[in-house]
């Protein structure tokens, strides 16, 4: 089967190629997916995990993407819940070879049952961007109705779901980002906007939960931004900086079948919507990982139509 490898760790995006290598093979409770569409994260070039296996063992030539829609091929020995020719979508392990190809290996468990009215290239958009989202503002933030939360990168794959959430919830949201965000943020439902490269988010009061994806300057700022008792999430690094009679929380997404098949509902009745952007082809899902690419919404890559 075709698909996209790295294997030199000093490579970055210049060391992906599209290639042929050996089809996968359904272990003891796994899926393997036909995949239709694709997505990736650009730093995952950078995880562990894209170079060694769980024991820690080089694992190279690697596939990367870890975000998937498609069609279930085959089932591993043990495997239930799912049928062959079944639309699914879901989350590849994060230490096995991922889903830029043309067939994934999957456990059963990480993935959903995808109705028939969502597109594949929507849905795979959704699966980190929405758990993460619902992970960061409901397990660890612990938002509730009327409460305020503080979302950084608001136009993003992550804070985009995170904002729609968080008002669906019945909380205030203020959205952070660059000044041409402005208004696809508030047009996905959040109260107030703040340009982070104007310092605004320095004037943005206390909120009970701040949830971070940006790291650096902007997360060691958020501490400031959480009033007593309330929470500051971030995925990008653990906070150096904790709030004054807060919480901090920094955290993985984890796979969730349940929440997927949630999530998925709330798409299909118009209560959350992806923000997909570039839809490409596999043999330029290298291009799609070059530093400084910004475009709105998630890059998907579409491997077969739908």
């Amino acid at each position: 089967m075709r698909a996209i490898t790295v294997r030199d760790r000093d490579a970055g995006p210049a060391g992906l190629s599209l290639e042929e290598i050996p089809h996968p093979h359904a272990a003891e409770n796994d899926v393997v997916v036909r995949v239709h569409a694709a997505g990736f994260t650009p730093g995952e070039l950078d995880w562990p995990g894209t170079w060694t296996d769980r024991a820690g063992r080089d694992r190279t030539p690697s596939v990367p993407g870890h975000e998937l829609s498609g069609t279930v091929a085959e089932l591993g020995y043990g495997t239930t819940g799912l049928s062959i020719g079944q639309r699914v979508f879901g989350l590849a392990d994060w230490t096995r070879d991922g889903t830029l190809a043309e067939y994934t290996a999957v456990e059963a468990r990480n993935l959903a049952p995808l109705p028939a009215d969502i597109d594949h290239t929507v849905a795979a958009a959704l699966p980190i961007s929405g758990l993460t989202a619902w992970q960061a503002l409901f397990d660890h933030g612990r938002l509730t109705t009327g409460q305020t939360v503080i979302v950084h990168g608001a136009a993003g794959g992550v804070g985009s779901i995170a904002v729609q959430l968080a008002r669906g919830a019945g909380a205030r949201v203020v959205g952070t980002g660059r000044a041409a965000d402005r208004d696809r943020v508030l047009a996905l439902g959040a109260d107030a906007f703040l340009d982070l490269e104007h310092g605004e988010a320095e004037n943005a009061g206390q909120a009970d939960v701040v949830f971070d994806v940006i790291g650096g300057e902007v997360l060691a700022r958020s501490a400031a931004l959480v009033r007593p008792g309330g929470t500051l999430v971030t995925i990008a690094a653990p906070p150096e900086v904790r709030p004054e009679g807060g919480r901090a929380v920094f955290f993985v997404v984890e796979p969730d079948r349940a929440r997927l098949a949630d999530l998925a509902e709330r798409v299909r009745d118009g209560r959350l919507r992806p923000l997909v952007g570039a839809v490409r082809p596999l043999a330029e899902a290298p291009a799609a990982f070059a530093p400084g690419r910004r475009t709105p919404g998630r890059t998907i890559i579409q491997v077969r139509p739908n």
